[in-house]
């Protein structure tokens, strides 16, 4: 029998959204009206450390970009990621490899083998649901 995705409670989403600092974001646009962008910056206006993940970029929101989750030079307490679901295999797979603890799939962001893959590993996993959304109704912006 092949392992499920199991989503976290809010209290759980809480928690964790409440102990990270630093959030690495594979898809970051860097133009303004993009959802990804938006959320980022406002998630940046909450007092994350922002760590932008886009090849042929330089920096986005102030902060130098990254072309690849492998090339980070920092730690990462998740991996908010804003591309498409069939790129989510590949970016399990490099949280898995570079021992990153949670990743975070966006809204609409949604491949169940690969969330039930990454808790299987060990990583905190939330799926199909917007971090800043969460941070707003569960944490509260102070």
């Amino acid at each position: 029998m092949k392992a499920s995705y199991q989503a976290p409670g809010e209290d759980e989403i809480r928690q964790f959204l409440r102990r990270i600092h630093r959030i690495a974001v594979p898809g970051l646009s860097p133009k303004a009206k993009r959802p990804s962008h938006r959320v980022t910056s406002a998630m940046q206006g909450f007092g994350y450390r922002i760590i932008p993940v886009r090849p042929a970029v330089n920096q986005i929101l102030g902060e130098p970009a990254y072309a690849s989750l492998e090339q980070l030079d920092q730690d990462v307490d998740v991996v908010n990621v804003f591309r498409a679901p069939e790129y989510c295999d590949a970016i399990v797979d490099s949280c898995i490899e570079l021992g990153f603890p949670a990743i975070w799939f966006q809204d609409g962001v949604i491949n169940e083998a690969a969330a039930a893959r990454a808790q299987q590993a060990g990583l905190f996993v939330v799926m199909d649901r917007c971090i800043y959304r969460d941070y707003i109704n569960l944490v509260g912006a102070a």
